[in-house]
């Protein structure tokens, strides 16, 4: 075989993928740094899921979404949310076509690893008052110690009286921290392993050390804590058993590297997607073919659970609300609806290069990663797509000229992870897993490229967009 033949049928038969910035042009460049300028922004308003959905609102109305109420009629065009429990978004903006025919559907989730505080987490030890806290979702814990914490949430009075607690967020704010043991005293603590190091019940925030009262009386700085927060707030110590409050780091989204070519942030996991899913939405600059629906869920890190996760029938409703306005019944909307379950994927990380299996790893600046499934050891946990519905995806992706490649999470056996998708699968709504690549995940500070970010919203546009359904032949 002459060597021309040779590299022309290599040209033809081998994957080519490259480097996204080998093949975006200027202007485009430029409208991705808008759109991440635009995402850190995103970031800093929503640390916390309520918070995440309140901007999240915010936005899709400035867009000309209004809230739907049962019963509501619906034509092409219009544009509707539905806000549950102030922690998860549904968003639909009608199409042209019955939902007889199917939605197109982007689903990410805004939770993302945090301490939550106990329901009875004040204390005073050693002079000095804190905060117990629990854990919420997958974290190493020693990871978040010495980190400077905000709080944010909300505390219900007996009266029902809803009262926001907002503290370190501000410029002037003070903040909180978990201290960690000096190296000249943790020869033991070394030789634990990194799983260990840090038990979760000594995962305390430090709340203050300046006592009231007299030297005879007991208790100073606890009371003295909880006096500001009573000025403060109107909270006395039995309000905590009916309070949601977390704790995230007080860090804001920036950009990453001399050439700024990545975003460092905490709680990128999931909200890079949950972003692209919204924005891709709000962006669309006419009426779809197919109605489209963003759905920004709760508790995905802990298994979707409950009345604002995946599994709840809130989606359900949602879409039944929908089809009823249509007289279409949910069952033939779902069974002809697409899914892209939008969560992030593992990047290569090579400092740690021997837990991923390189070739099916999704690399930084190579585009949104498809999963065709996750789980853990033999797919467990996973909706596990079939050829039609990645072949599908990719077919969207290269008519939109999107830069995608395929992604695992690790090498087989490793580990593993899941995301909404097998609860969506399990609707008998067709789904594939696709994502930004995350450095760093689940970490206090995670790290995504911004190219990835751009070729993910790209991508979920073009989901939305489709002219024909997965199941259209």
């Amino acid at each position: 075989m002459e060597t021309s033949e040779f590299k022309a049928l290599k040209e033809k038969l081998f994957s080519a993928k490259k480097n996204g910035y080998d093949q975006l042009e200027s202007a485009e460049l430029q409208a991705m740094e808008e759109y991440c300028s635009n995402y850190k922004a995103f970031l800093d308003a929503g640390k916390t899921e309520r918070l995440c959905a309140a901007e999240s609102v915010r936005l899709a109305e400035a867009h000309g979404y209004r809230r739907y109420t049962r019963g509501m009629p619906l034509q092409p065009g219009d544009k509707v949310y539905v806000c549950n429990r102030d922690k998860a978004v549904l968003f639909a903006h009608i199409g042209k076509q019955s939902l007889a025919e199917g939605a197109q559907i982007a689903a990410a989730h805004i939770d993302s690893p945090r301490l939550d505080l106990k329901p009875n987490p004040l204390y005073e030890e050693g002079e000095m008052a804190y905060f117990k806290t629990h854990y919420y979702g997958g974290i190493r814990k020693y990871q978040w110690v010495t980190l400077p914490l905000e709080l944010h949430g909300v505390v219900v009075l007996c009266s029902g009286e809803r009262v926001t607690v907002n503290i370190g967020a501000a410029p002037d704010d003070p903040r909180l921290v978990i201290t960690d043991l000096l190296p000249h005293l943790a020869q033991e603590q070394s030789k634990k392993p990194l799983g260990e190091a840090i038990p979760g019940e000594t995962l305390n925030l430090l709340l203050g050390s300046r006592p009231i009262g007299g030297e005879e009386d007991s208790g100073r700085v606890k009371l003295a804590v909880l006096k500001l927060l009573n000025e403060k707030y109107g909270i006395t110590e039995d309000d905590f058993t009916s309070a949601e409050l977390e704790a995230v780091p007080a860090l804001n989204a920036c950009d990453i590297g001399l050439d700024r070519s990545l975003i460092g942030a905490y709680g990128q996991d999931d909200r890079v997607c949950g972003y692209a899913a919204l924005r891709a939405l709000l962006d669309l600059p006419e009426t779809p073919e197919r109605t489209a629906v963003c759905v920004l869920a709760d508790k995905e890190e802990i298994g979707s659970d409950g009345v604002t996760g995946m599994q709840s029938a809130a989606f359900d409703t949602f879409m039944e609300d929908l089809c009823a306005a249509q007289d279409v019944p949910l069952r033939a909307c779902f069974e002809k609806s697409f899914c892209l379950s939008t969560d992030v994927t593992a990047a290569y990380d090579p400092d740690f290069g021997d837990v991923y299996e390189k070739r099916n790893a999704a690399l930084i600046n190579y585009g949104v990663g498809l999963c065709k499934y996750t789980g853990a050891r033999g797919k467990s946990g996973a909706s596990d797509a079939d050829a039609e519905t990645v072949g599908y995806v990719r077919g969207l992706f290269e008519q939109a000229g999107v830069i995608w490649q395929i992604a695992e999470l690790g090498k087989v056996d490793i580990g593993g992870g899941g995301t909404v998708a097998m609860y969506m699968a399990n609707r008998n709504i067709a789904t594939l897993d696709a994502g930004v690549p995350v450095l760093s995940m689940h970490a206090p500070f995670e790290t995504v490229g911004k190219l990835d970010c751009w070729e993910t919203y790209k991508g979920i546009r073009a989901v939305y967009q489709a002219k024909t359904g997965i199941v259209e032949k």
